[in-house]
């Protein structure tokens, strides 16, 4: 199938872009890499009647360290941002989110902040966004504003941006040296979504962990923090015992649906495994006994 029709726009700056949702209103959506946009048109689940194309603005390229942190602008490809020396420095848990999503050719054009902003609830990228931490930066006709990553996902699909809003660009929080990090997932085959997902970082001082965040994908209708795992992990020795403890806590109180690649008691069992497995990576990344 083909998507319905709609009228194309060539944005050259974020301002330009904001200018032109402001006055396309509802109808109008951004083309930034379209890896998730233009499938759900083809397949008429989506219908804008105005495409607006930011991948031609300047102001909205680029992935680099900032002030600790890691900044990826809109427009910015995911395999620019997977290898980036920044990256990999900075957030390496959003490295390896990005490296399980989809093959090599969709990530040089699908972009992060494009993923982040489409809030997927089972999709790699907002679940290691959300672990790390960072801030959202939206611009419309108002003006920017930052947006924490906790406060950003509020439902399926859905965010805290306002109408006539667009993200311009998203800051990766830095954790202290000393930080392991473990990403993990499940999927049928490699080439489908993945049932369940988690993304964790610790921190170690003194051989006991004292930071600690656990995120799980694909078992809610948001990226979905897991508080009463991280305390179980805050102030234990890392270790078999804690991790085990620390997954059952995870996976304790959440209530996946069932679909046709798994029931909600598989992606259950699933989310407990695979934080388990992604904290013993942590703990050897951190320099742990695990």
């Amino acid at each position: 199938m083909k998507s319905p029709p709609f009228e194309y726009h060539r944005a050259g700056s974020a301002a330009e872009a904001a200018g032109l949702l402001g006055e396309l209103g509802f109808d109008a959506r951004i083309l930034a890499g379209g890896q998730s946009l233009i499938p759900l048109m083809n397949l008429r689940l989506a219908a804008p009647g105005h495409l607006v194309d930011i991948t031609g603005a300047p102001d909205l390229a680029g992935c680099g360290a900032n002030g600790g942190g890691l900044h990826i602008g809109a427009g910015a490809r995911q395999r620019t941002v997977e290898l980036h020396a920044d990256t990999l420095a900075t957030a390496p848990v959003l490295a390896d989110a990005i490296s399980n999503a989809g093959q090599v050719p969709v990530r040089h054009q699908g972009t992060v902040v494009g993923s982040i902003a489409h809030a997927d609830p089972s999709a790699e990228m907002p679940a290691a966004f959300k672990a790390q931490g960072g801030t959202v930066t939206a611009q419309g006709a108002g003006g920017t504003r930052e947006i924490a990553s906790e406060d950003f996902f509020e439902g399926y699909f859905t965010t805290a941006l306002e109408e006539g809003e667009l993200v311009t660009a998203v800051t990766v929080d830095a954790w202290p040296a000393g930080t392991g990090h473990g990403f993990l997932e499940f999927s049928v085959t490699a080439e489908s979504w993945p049932i369940a997902l988690a993304a964790v970082l610790i921190h170690t001082s003194g051989g006991a962990i004292d930071r600690a965040s656990v995120v799980l994908g694909g078992v809610a209708e948001v990226p979905l923090r897991r508080p009463e795992a991280e305390a179980v992990l805050v102030g234990a020795e890392p270790g078999a015992e804690a991790f085990e403890a620390a997954a059952e806590a995870a996976a304790t109180g959440i209530e996946p649906l069932s679909d046709s690649f798994g029931s909600g008691a598989y992606r259950k069992k699933l989310a407990r495994v695979l934080t388990r497995r992604a904290l013993t990576t942590a703990a050897e990344r951190a320099g742990g006994d695990a």
